[in-house]
């Protein structure tokens, strides 16, 4: 079985260093899990996410002279990404530019109505003292 760029296997952790994490393929090669890679949250140490011998679901990333790039945080769906498709399945730019421009007055309005109740109405100013 020869590697992919974009395909997704099953690996064991090997190896785990500050940087990232070594993943033993199912080809019998080794590629690394950079740090930023290993979860879509700020990663300081990778020993909170991954421990040797766990088997994870690995994204190659790239093959470059021998050494193969993986991911993890890529070969698992985000939360965020299937909620957003899920809202915008078969709308149109169009329909989201028109929502958004729809909800962008709203605020705006709301906002302006607040900051002319602080002053006291529209133009008025304040009557001249006696």
């Amino acid at each position: 079985m020869a590697l992919e760029v974009g395909q997704i296997v099953e690996g064991k952790v090997t190896g785990i260093t500050n940087f990232g994490a070594f993943i033993e393929l199912p080809t019998g090669q080794t590629g690394l899990v950079h740090i930023s890679e290993v979860a879509d949250e700020y990663v300081k140490d990778v020993n909170q996410f991954l421990k040797t011998n766990d088997l994870v679901k690995v994204k190659v990333l790239n093959l470059d002279k021998g050494k193969i790039g993986l991911s993890i945080r890529q070969a698992q769906p985000s939360p965020q990404s299937e909620r957003g498709n899920k809202q915008n399945a078969g709308k149109s730019f169009e329909d989201k530019l028109a929502k958004f421009m729809k909800d962008s007055d709203e605020r705006q309005s709301d906002l302006r109505r607040n900051t002319d109740a602080k002053r006291g109405g529209r133009g008025g100013g304040r009557a001249p003292s006696m």
